[in-house]
């Protein structure tokens, strides 16, 4: 068994490697974080389906992607460098066609909900 040192860089590209292999979805390994990065792609619209499988440790996230759509899937925070921004500092990602998704103190949200609720956080990805 190996060891992840970044769970959500992993999770990011397990989807870039199985949309490149044009496959129609993708399995990961669960966590709650990464269920909640990808609750909120579905909710965006990014995904088609994130749905949580299995008992135990041996739990994973079966993913759906949307026909003819190709994410660009960027980590921008990472465990040796961590990039945190503030409410008044977030700008819209490639002029609001994309999302950044952010780690706050009001939990997982897209950099559009978080200039709403005035809250900064780890910019952990950017999608286009």
């Amino acid at each position: 068994m190996t060891y992840v040192t970044d769970p959500i860089a992993d999770l990011l590209t397990r989807i870039r490697n199985a949309q490149g292999a044009r496959r129609p979805g993708c399995l990961v390994p669960w966590s709650r974080v990464k269920q909640q990065v990808c609750d909120l792609l579905v909710r965006e619209g990014w995904l088609l389906e994130a749905k949580k499988e299995g008992e135990g440790i041996h739990q994973h996230i079966v993913i759906r992607f949307v026909p003819q759509k190709t994410l660009e899937l960027k980590r921008v925070s990472k465990p040796g460098r961590r990039q945190y921004i503030s409410a008044a500092d977030l700008k819209p990602v490639l002029q609001g066609f994309g999302i950044a998704v952010l780690t706050t103190s009001k939990g997982i949200m897209t950099d559009a909900e978080a200039r709403k609720q005035r809250v900064g956080g780890e910019i952990l990805c950017t999608i286009w």
